[in-house]
């Protein structure tokens, strides 16, 4: 009664917040994007239809994930963007209204046209667009298939995401084959008008004379997109990088660090000031410690090292720091004066544990050295830590404690011992039973205990009481140890670490205020110059960075091959090189607008900002396609090229700027999210929607422009003949309605 238990660090909690993250950013991105689709389409029932394809694309997605088992979480959902599964229904529905608006006008003093005929319009519609959707949305997939090579931990939390994405547009693209078609002469059988909203018709009222003056001067709307492009690459050195962001946790791992000597009582007590240390701070909820730990669990520690858990308020209720780095700096110079002799480290309880596993240590970094003699790697380890502790972004390095552990040493006297007629073995089995000796085997049913004789502790204690312990010689007498053998107290090894067969030392350090890759760098050139190694041994660079290392060098790899899938793909779709380049243009532009947004935002470039790129390239390419397709259809019906590229980028006009919008805004929760989790997503919706703001200048700008001047010289193709010139003998709401199309 009066006892009340309450976890130290729940887990779950973590989990609750973070999935809650994740809906209300899937919530609200896709309010956002009915409400766009609204007042773009200015058709309350055509944006119904494009919306319809959300929750049944999901639907596709979350059978896919349940067949795949992946679980709902923060990577798997945490990408989701509603704007991109909707694209391809906007592209459709886009152009049925197109069609269908037409053929109101057309038909103003004829009688309504006949459902049949209506359908057929519908279908023709879809039609026209079917080529450019199922390559614009195959290229998507294509991009994303980089993510599924991912390896180690970046592919365990990236490769969720990258499944769940492709199942949602695979839905997304067979629904708006089938479904959308099928709601459209549903619900859009009756004559639709096509009015432009205010939205549409300000944004085409400052577009054509934009556009008119930009296609006058290619030359400068090229160098405006060269020196922009150029621009961001200098920008993007500067962007630093690291693995992933670190996931805010809500609370603080303090590591306590003493010499290998100290006693467990000492260090129960030092802990306990440390406790009442922490306690004093405002936003420290609870604090929970743990000293040492079993050599059976999965990693060991001695009694020297502690684990001290602090939970902490939400940040908004902080008063002694406004940013966690902060608190931290405020913690440790606390506990730095009241506490000495102690070293401390900081991390987060479930970070911590995660890199433990992943490279042996507790820290962002790990530095380790290879080398035969324990002496001359500690000797190195120390040099190692004084410099990379001088580079700035530094804290907590500390190199492994592998020395500081008291031996007692017994070195017999053979001479003396042969004198008295005592062997050896006499002396080691005394010196033995000073820590304890087994002697015998209880046995008691099934259970075995193990009988042990041992000196009492004051006798383990007391350095003179042990060299007054007594031995018999062969006469009976019995001689003090101190004068068979000469005993000392030693410093020696505390413990030796090995990987690959091989004596190695770590030294650890945590990485503040910069990034994890520009630290690494300078850290390796400081090293480089101030370390000199002796021959046969070396060191390699751990840790996250090892992970970054990785993903890097593999996406390196698999993303060309992607980037040429796609412009196999373009080729195949235009059966020329120049449209597939012209659209190839929208991949390196739309990493102009995402590397600026980056350096705006402060955010290092990261494993989840690369996946915002993978995935910026796909909506890239698919306006380009939908573009340049229009304008290619123009130039079919006997268009000059200057004119097919005008009309098209005009008439193309909502639906660039709807797919463009819609894609963005359904990024836009997770780029502003501050929640538990949104670490995760802010690089990635970032990206996104700076990229698309560029992407969709170069469509709506620049490749119009860039079209028409590479094809200037040729001429204008014959008209052919098909859905835009009656057939003779069709009569009555046919004839007008192919007209119309």
């Amino acid at each position: 009664p009066g006892v009340t238990i309450e976890p130290y660090y729940d887990r779950t909690d973590l989990v609750r917040k973070t999935i809650k993250t994740v809906s209300t950013n899937l919530t609200e991105g896709a309010l956002l994007v009915v409400a766009v689709l609204f007042l773009i389409l200015g058709n309350l029932r055509a944006g119904l239809i494009v919306a319809a394809a959300i929750p049944l694309s999901m639907l596709v997605a979350f059978t896919g994930m349940l067949t795949a088992g992946i679980s709902g979480n923060l990577m798997s959902l945490g990408a989701i963007d509603f704007g991109l599964i909707v694209d391809a229904s906007v592209v459709m529905i886009e152009n049925t209204i197109r069609h269908l608006a037409e053929r109101r006008r057309a038909t103003d003093s004829t009688p309504r046209l006949s459902e049949v005929n209506t359908r057929l319009m519908i279908l023709e519609a879809g039609r026209e667009v079917l080529r450019p959707i199922v390559f614009a949305v195959g290229i998507i997939i294509i991009v994303y298939l980089p993510i599924l090579t991912l390896q180690g931990i970046e592919g365990k939390m990236f490769r969720p995401m990258a499944v769940t994405v492709i199942f949602a547009l695979v839905g997304s693209l067979v629904l708006t084959l089938t479904v959308t078609p099928v709601l459209a002469s549903l619900f859009l059988r009756h004559s639709v008008k096509e009015e432009e909203t205010w939205i549409i018709r300000l944004a085409k009222r400052g577009y054509r004379p934009l556009l008119s003056k930009t296609m006058q001067h290619p030359a400068i709307a090229g160098s405006i997109a060269a020196t922009l492009f150029a621009t961001s690459l200098g920008v993007a050195a500067f962007l630093g990088a690291e693995f992933i962001p670190t996931l805010e946790e809500g609370a603080i791992a303090l590591q306590a660090w003493r010499l290998p000597s100290v006693s467990l009582e000492e260090s129960v007590r030092t802990t306990t000031r440390i406790e009442q240390v922490l306690k004093e701070f405002p936003e420290v909820v609870t604090v929970v410690s743990r000293t040492g730990r079993a050599e059976i669990a999965t990693d060991p520690m001695g009694v020297e090292v502690s684990d001290i858990y602090l939970i902490l308020k939400p940040d908004s209720e902080w008063t002694t720091a406004r940013t966690k780095d902060d608190l931290i700096d405020a913690i440790n110079r606390a506990l730095t004066k009241t506490v000495p002799g102690n070293t401390f480290s900081y991390s987060q309880p479930i970070e911590l544990r995660v890199q433990e596993l992943i490279a042996g240590v507790r820290s962002d970094i790990a530095i380790t050295i290879f080398g035969e003699d324990m002496e001359t790697l500690r000797r190195l380890g120390d040099q190692v830590v004084r410099v990379v502790s001088q580079v700035p972004g530094a804290a907590d390095t500390k190199a492994e404690q592998v020395a500081g552990m008291p031996y007692h040493v017994v070195a017999i006297d053979r001479k003396k011992i042969a004198r008295y007629g005592i062997n050896a073995e006499q002396i080691l089995d005394t010196v033995t039973a000073l820590g304890g000796r087994t002697v015998g085997q209880v046995v008691q049913g099934n259970r075995r205990f193990f009988m042990q004789v041992r000196f009492s502790p004051e006798d383990r204690k007391n350095f003179e009481r042990m060299l007054d312990i007594r031995i018999a010689d062969s006469e009976g007498r019995l001689i003090p140890l101190r004068q068979l053998a000469d005993i000392r107290i030693e410093t020696g090894l505390a413990q030796i670490s090995r990987e690959n067969i091989q004596r190695r030392l770590a030294v650890e350090t945590n990485v503040r205020g910069r990034d994890l890759a520009g630290f690494v760098g300078a850290a390796q050139k400081a090293v480089a110059s101030h370390v000199t190694l002796p021959p046969g041994y070396w060191i390699e660079w751990g840790g996250e960075f090892e992970n970054l290392q990785r993903a890097s060098a593999r996406l390196a790899i698999v993303v060309p091959i992607a980037l040429f899938l796609i412009f196999v793909l373009l080729y195949t779709a235009f059966n020329s090189v120049k449209p597939a380049l012209l659209i190839y243009l929208n991949v390196p532009f739309a990493a102009v607008g995402g590397v600026f947004l980056l350096a705006l935002r402060g955010m290092p470039f990261s494993i989840s900002a690369a996946i915002g790129f993978i995935a910026l390239f796909g909506i890239a390419v698919l306006n380009g396609v939908v573009l340049l397709t229009t304008i290619k259809k123009l130039r079919e019906q006997g268009r000059s090229p200057l004119e097919a590229a005008r009309e098209g980028a005009e008439s193309r006009l909502r639906a660039v700027v709807m797919t463009a919008t819609v894609a963005a805004l359904g990024f836009i929760p997770m780029a502003l999210s501050s929640s538990a989790g949104a670490e995760m997503q802010r690089p990635l919706a970032t990206v996104v929607i700076g990229g698309l703001v560029s992407a969709t200048f170069l469509t709506l700008f620049v490749l119009p422009t860039v079209y028409a001047f590479i094809y200037r010289k040729e001429e204008p193709a014959p008209p052919k003949g098909g859905v835009d010139e009656p057939a003779p003998e069709a009569s009555g709401d046919a004839a007008q309605a192919q007209g119309a199309t």
